[in-house]
Parts: C-alpha cells; sequence; structure tokens
C-alpha cells in the first residue's frame, strides 16, 4: 500500500461516503482525519489527529509525522466527494513515473444534483497566485514534503500549503492531469467577479501578509528577489505640450461612455490635459455619442484606428503614441469615472513628488447607479515601496486608474490583448522603476453586468488566469537574468 489519505473533517455526515470511496482502491494504507474542532472525537477506529489550523506549517508536520507510505493524498476541504474509476491508480501512476512532487487533476462540481466539468490549468513558474486552482484533492510524494518543511524556517499559520507547494515547485514537477478524476460538491458559489477581491478585503489582512513573506522567500531562493533599488524619473522633458493626457478605450458603452467623459472634463488642474477615446468600431450609437462630446470641446481626440486587429491594450497604443498624447497618461476605463475634479490633479503631483514611472490609485466598487458594494474600497495596501514589485508577482491586479510616464509608455509598448495587458505592463516597469501609490479613492469601479469580469465562465477564467500566469513566468525569468547580470 503506498498512499495515506488526509481528510479534513467537521462532524458532517458525508465523510462516510469518502470514507468508503478508498475501499476500492488497495494503494490506500490509512486514512487521518483532521480536525480544528477539539470536541470531536475518533469514530470507526479511523485516527483522529486536531489541528489548529487547517492549512498551517503544523498541519504539515502532522502530515509528514503520520505518512509512512510514499504518497499523500490531501483533500483540502471538507466537502462530499466521489472518486473516478481509478483515479488514485491514475494519480500514483503518474507521481511514479516522473519527478512530481505534487500531482492534482480536473475535477466534476456537483450543483443542484447535476455534474459539471471543472477543468483546471496548468502549472508554471510563474503560478504564484496564492489562490491558484488546484481543486480539491493534492497527491504529494512525502519525500517532497519532508524536503519542504527541512528548508522552511518560519512557522505559518496560514500560507502553510502555499509555502509547501512553492518549495515544492523548487525541486520538483508541479503536474496536472488533464482528467477528471473525482466529483465534489462545490462549496463557494458566488460569481467570479466577486471572488476576484478576496485577497484584498480588509478581514484577510493577516492571510496576505502571511502570504506575501512565504512567496518574497520563494522568490529569494530562486534568484528572482528584486532589492528596493529603483531608477528614478527626471521629469525636464520640454517637447510635450499637454501634461496629462487621459485614455479611454471603448466599444459598445454607449449606457456610461457619456459618464465617463464627463468625469474627465470636470478636472480642475493647474496643467493642460487632454481625453483620447478610442472607439475600437463600436456599433451600438457610442461613435455618435463621442462625436456630440468632440464637436463641443477641443480637448476630446476622437481617434478610431486603422487597424481592426485591437484590443484594449492596443487601443492603448495607438493613444500613446499620437503626437498630441500628454507627458503623462491615464487610464479610465470606459463604464467607469473618476471620484472627483482633483483626480488628475493628485495623480500629476505624485508623478513629480516621487519621480515615479507609473502611479497606481485606490478606486471604491459600486453598482451601476454607483452605490457602494463589498468590498468597497480596493486600495491595494499589498504593495509597499520595498516590496511591492516583488508581491506583484503574487496578486492579480495592481489597482486603479494606473498612470504611466508616457515616454517610458513608448519604449515599452503594451501587449494587444484586453486582459491583463495594464498587469503586464505594471510588472515590466516595476522591474527598474517605481511605483507611486495613492491610497485614498480617486476613482469609482461600477460592477454591472458588461464588465468583462462580473461573471465569467470557467473557460474564460482558465483562460485570463493561465495569461496571467504566463506574464509571470516572463517576468519571472526576466528577473532572474537581471540578478545574474547584475
Amino acid at each position: 500500500m503506498k498512499i495515506t489519505a488526509y481528510v479534513p473533517y467537521t462532524g458532517s455526515d458525508h465523510i462516510l461516503q469518502t470514507l468508503n470511496e478508498f475501499k476500492v482502491s488497495n494503494l490506500v494504507a490509512n486514512v487521518v482525519l483532521l480536525t480544528t474542532d477539539k470536541s470531536l472525537k475518533p469514530f470507526d477506529n479511523y485516527e483522529l489527529v486536531h489541528v489548529e489550523n487547517m492549512y498551517s506549517t503544523e498541519t504539515i508536520e502532522v502530515i509528514a509525522k503520520n505518512a509512512k507510505t510514499e504518497y499523500a493524498l490531501i483533500f483540502t476541504h471538507d466537502n462530499q466527494y466521489s472518486l473516478g474509476q481509478f483515479s488514485l491508480e491514475r494519480f500514483y501512476y503518474v507521481a511514479e513515473n516522473t519527478n512530481a512532487g505534487l500531482v492534482y487533476s480536473d475535477y466534476y462540481e456537483i450543483k443542484q444534483h447535476v455534474s459539471y466539468p471543472h477543468p483546471v490549468i496548468d502549472y508554471q513558474k510563474g503560478s504564484l497566485r496564492d489562490d491558484f486552482n488546484f481543486g480539491y484533492l493534492l497527491f504529494y510524494r512525502v519525500e517532497a514534503i519532508k524536503d519542504a518543511l527541512d528548508r522552511t524556517d518560519k512557522d505559518y499559520k496560514y500560507a502553510g500549503f502555499y509555502n509547501l507547494r512553492l518549495n515544492c515547485s523548487q525541486k520538483y514537477d508541479v503536474i496536472r492531469i488533464p482528467e477528471y478524476l473525482y466529483s465534489t460538491i462545490e462549496t463557494d458559489v458566488r460569481k467570479s467577479g466577486v471572488k476576484l477581491f478576496d485577497y484584498v478585503d480588509p478581514k484577510n489582512r493577516g492571510v496576505q501578509l502571511e502570504m506575501e513573506m512565504a512567496c518574497t522567500e520563494h522568490l529569494k531562493d530562486i534568484n528572482a528577489f528584486l532589492e528596493p533599488n529603483f531608477n528614478t524619473i527626471e521629469i525636464d522633458d520640454d517637447s510635450f505640450n499637454i501634461e496629462a493626457s487621459v485614455i479611454i478605450p471603448v466599444k459598445n458603452r454607449l449606457q456610461t461612455i457619456a459618464d465617463a467623459i464627463d468625469s474627465v472634463l470636470i478636472q480642475v488642474t493647474d496643467f493642460k490635459f487632454n481625453l483620447f477615446v478610442v472607439d475600437n468600431y463600436s456599433n451600438d450609437g457610442t461613435t455618435e455619442k463621442i462625436k456630440s462630446y468632440a464637436e463641443k470641446d477641443d480637448r476630446i481626440i476622437h481617434l478610431t484606428p486603422l487597424r481592426k486587429d485591437l484590443g484594449i491594450g492596443g487601443c492603448w497604443n495607438e493613444a500613446a503614441h499620437h503626437k498630441e498624447c500628454g507627458r503623462f497618461a491615464v487610464q479610465l476605463d470606459s463604464d467607469d469615472i473618476y471620484t472627483n475634479e482633483n483626480t488628475l490633479q493628485k495623480i500629476v503631483n505624485t508623478f513629480k513628488k516621487e519621480k515615479c514611472a507609473m502611479v497606481v490609485g485606490t478606486y471604491k466598487m459600486t453598482n451601476f447607479n454607483l452605490e457602494d458594494i463589498p468590498p468597497g474600497i480596493i486600495d491595494h495596501k499589498e504593495w509597499t515601496p520595498e516590496n511591492g514589485r516583488n508581491n506583484a508577482l503574487r496578486i492579480n491586479g495592481l489597482g486603479a486608474p494606473r498612470a504611466f510616464y508616457t515616454p517610458l509608455l513608448r519604449e515599452y509598448k503594451i501587449p494587444n490583448v484586453s486582459y491583463g495587458e495594464d498587469y503586464a505592463l505594471g510588472l515590466m516597469i516595476s522591474r527598474d522603476y517605481q511605483i507611486g501609490r495613492i491610497y485614498e479613492p480617486i476613482y469609482i469601479c461600477r460592477r454591472w453586468e458588461g464588465n468583462t469580469d462580473a461573471a465569467l465562465d470557467i473557460p474564460k477564467q482558465n483562460a485570463n488566469n493561465t495569461y496571467k500566469d504566463r506574464i509571470r513566468t516572463i517576468e519571472l525569468i526576466a528577473r532572474q537574468r537581471k540578478n545574474q547580470n547584475a
């Protein structure tokens, strides 16, 4: 027998069904129930171990100590599970015939008695998000767990399993089996647009600090950590007639484009600014609405690209490389607005004060009618001057609005995609330059059914996450090369 199974236990009745699943395989040597509830007692001769936190270093030490087998099958949640045909044999075969320290697979999720396929994505070097979805079954090589513990000198309360897989990936492969090897009843049924902001919820601040610590240690181990030494921007270029340009890429946003434009035109500044609205072939009346504004205000530059293969990033490039683009290029999405008339002035003041290459603000979440919705203010306090650009490889976004020093924007070029283009640019810039921060709300992000990430299906979520992981992988390698050449 080759496997020890570890199953969370909260006293639920469905635990019996999960335990019965192990009886169909002769690979399982023993089962250990893990619980944080000290009132629970062992039953049916199953070993029961009490732990303080299910995801802590302490729990991993319990697993390593109790495993008398080559592999540990770890269930991450106390759900109801059903194993697929010979699924444990499949996990074992892949692990035994590769250098895998961790194996995971696609799965089925059951909602209202209907089974839906839930594919996950392949692990990359840049898969540093602490919310990377491995599914609910982790098939670990025990040797890899013990090796990771030997190389860990910190006792994590929340980031134990995150630290484990980072450490594991340094010496072992992390392999996804693109097969549906088990079924489970999904417990978190919130929409993707709601889950997106879990990591910036203030109540999770302690968890995030631990995750940052674990990620930072990993980056140091693999020579991708960057010390807080930055190039500075000397703002003495007299070639700009305009100090700041707001850039709004838009396609078919008749409901919201007027609000966005109005929030720019009311800005009060001690410098000249203009507004680029890059109209990516709208056909719902948006074009006519923009024209009606541009005819009345010469600060508005209404651009229609010659190319028809542009995403949001490509539209940004059109404006950034235009001769009338200002010294600083400031983002505004076509369905969002600035908080008040002082947003542009605060952004430019930050550039000049901090001599940074990019500024990121703080925003507030509202519904379409501008009523506050959870999680409220998104301030991205996980970005610190000392460690922000390292922690940026762990988190999935940098905040809004984003503003850039235009000469650098023209040098780097923005990826021609419609998701993650700003994040990719932020990572590239932060490799060498400081990113300035404004920690008061200067931007209102409206969440509504028309948003691009309000409620994504699984394939679209996977595509987005794969792209951002790839961006992180590229940046990780670039930072390793930077350190090697230092």
